[in-house]
């Protein structure tokens, strides 16, 4: 009689040189050591990134946590090659859901322009200018969720149907939610 039921799942080998989609394919076989290797490739850029969006430390090691544990039980349902994609996709969602449940601080309250760090590229640069200028300050007066939109559609780049899928929202309540957010922001530099 086998005291355990189940079978164990045979571990797939991996390495530093393995690839993302490898790697995914091996922690859904339930390889920590590829779920171990995937967050030392992809946490650093995500924190930076979530870092960007949200000043409160505490959300964002939470919603990188979040992430790496969806990782964990969602890998098996990973479809093409674009893992960065996938990856921050789940990141901003957790993030938006931290922040929807508690008083979370956006970036650019109370910081000034002289305690930030060296500016290391041209895109931290403009970054900078919108998060600390008159924009910035506008921007931080908008909700989490209209300027989620905002950040996703022009700061990002993404298309409407790209924000709703990033947010998880309807594609007419991405456009609805922008045309609001653009009002305001109007408003508030007018």
């Amino acid at each position: 009689m086998r005291l355990f039921p189940f079978r164990r799942r045979e571990a797939l080998a991996v390495s530093a040189d393995s690839t993302d989609v490898e790697l995914v394919a091996a922690v859904a076989a339930q390889s920590t050591s590829a779920l171990r290797i995937l967050h030392q490739r992809h946490a650093p850029w995500l924190r930076a990134r979530l870092a960007r969006r949200c000043a409160d430390p505490d959300a964002v090691d939470d919603a990188l946590q979040e992430t790496f544990m969806a990782v964990w039980r969602s890998a098996g349902g990973f479809k093409g090659d674009n893992l960065a994609g996938w990856l921050w996709t789940i990141a901003i969602r957790r993030l938006i859901s931290a922040l929807r449940g508690r008083g979370s601080r956006w970036i650019g309250i109370g910081i000034e322009p002289g305690d930030i760090s060296p500016v290391e590229s041209a895109e931290d640069v403009v970054l900078l200018g919108v998060e600390h200028g008159d924009l910035g300050s506008a921007l931080t007066k908008l909700s989490p969720e209209l300027r989620a939109v905002i950040e996703a559609t022009v700061l990002d780049g993404l298309t409407t149907k790209e924000a709703a899928t990033l947010l998880g929202i309807p594609e007419g309540t991405v456009k609805t939610r922008a045309m609001r957010a653009r009002a305001r922001l109007r408003e508030e530099l007018s």
